[in-house]
């Protein structure tokens, strides 16, 4: 009976503790959350660390701490150019939507609308007594009316705070990641048993090891989808090449859905493009194009770069992937699809060395070996 007793304690105490967990993480998210994208920092900034500690004049060698301090700046220098580059095309691009005059739209599209209208009406999708002018009008006023100028600076001004707090805490955090690599380890070992730590350990090395090849493959990912788009649509002579191209590399961080939002995104940026500037004959030769160059594009990116990354990176099946993401889609929306594959990959090796005698663990980690 006092064994039984011992171990009813022995598990109340462990749920007791996953609850208090469980409150600090849903208490203190946004510390978490500044945490990991700091780790994230370090994992990709880390080669570029030993890079330069590499680095020697003669016999002077540049210091950990200041390679750790260099190899920040530089990363902080690379998205500042980016956001150099792209935020004043997305102003102008919002400024252009603002100022598109609906009445204009549908006076221009009143020839190619009416006939779109009558198969529209012929197959009971457009209502009776509405026409597609009047349906794209109500469109077009609710967009400009979100994107006018003034709505998305105040949106800006009311995060700003928050996002300049985070931001320092982030470069913060990331110094220190970046100077002492083992740190989040020397931490972690705080709170588990000494029993544990050579498996923690074990699990701490092997998920460095896989996130670092998955965020550095994305990256260059990204960079190539971006120049890809950039560059066919430039060469077919599409208007802000560049900016689209910016969504749709962004987008496919997102793997398999990503394309598909990006692709809306740049079918919707080459639509308000085309109004805003008038040139409504060149709207669906526009729209082809785009969609054309997103869906090569694509082909090329899911048939060489998504499976290279997100199942060699991270020895999952591409099945297994997609269901996670659908998952984390559901979970926690946009965010939750960024995170869910580095999330996975994670709960994967801790399982693979903690619940290794369960038939379904063996079975989801034998990649892994």
């Amino acid at each position: 009976i006092l064994s039984s007793m011992k171990q009813v304690i022995k598990y109340a105490g462990y749920i007791l503790l996953l609850i208090i967990i469980g409150f600090l993480i849903w208490r203190f998210y946004n510390i978490l959350v500044w945490i990991l994208v700091a780790a994230v920092i370090s994992f990709i900034g880390q080669p570029l660390v030993h890079f330069l500690c590499r680095l020697h004049i003669g016999r002077i060698r540049i210091p950990h701490s200041l390679s750790a301090l260099l190899a920040l700046l530089i990363m902080v220098i690379l998205i500042l150019g980016l956001l150099s580059i792209f935020v004043p095309l997305i102003v102008n691009q919002a400024e252009a939507i603002a100022n598109i005059d609906a009445s204009q739209l549908a006076e221009g599209l009143q020839g190619p609308l009416q006939g779109f209208s009558n198969k529209l009406h012929l197959f009971g999708i457009l209502p009776e007594g509405q026409t597609m002018q009047d349906y794209l009008i109500t469109k077009v006023k609710a967009l400009v009316s979100m994107s006018s100028l003034g709505s998305v600076l105040g949106g800006i001004f009311n995060f700003a705070g928050d996002f300049f707090i985070g931001t320092f805490a982030i470069l913060f955090i990331s110094f220190f990641f970046l100077k002492d690599e083992n740190m989040f380890e020397e931490g972690l070992f705080l709170l588990i048993p000494v029993k544990h730590h050579t498996a923690t350990h074990n699990v701490i090395v092997e998920s460095k090891t896989l996130l670092k090849r998955y965020f550095i493959g994305v990256i260059l990912e990204v960079i190539g989808v971006m120049g890809l788009i950039a560059l066919a649509l430039w060469i077919f002579g599409v208007e802000n090449a560049l900016l689209i191209g910016f969504f749709g590399g962004v987008m496919n961080i997102i793997p398999y859905l990503g394309p598909i939002i990006g692709t809306l995104i740049a079918l919707t940026l080459g639509f308000t493009t085309t109004i805003a500037t008038g040139a409504y004959d060149e709207l669906l030769s526009t729209l082809i194009k785009i969609g054309s160059v997103q869906l090569a594009v694509n082909f090329i990116d899911n048939n060489i770069l998504v499976p290279l990354i997100y199942s060699k990176s991270v020895k999952s099946h591409p099945l297994e992937i997609f269901i996670v993401i659908i998952m984390g889609g559901s979970l926690a929306g946009l965010l939750g699809m960024l995170l869910a594959v580095p999330v996975y990959t994670v709960l994967r090796v801790i399982a693979k060395e903690f619940l290794q005698h369960f038939r379904v663990v063996q079975k989801l980690t034998e990649t892994m070996d």
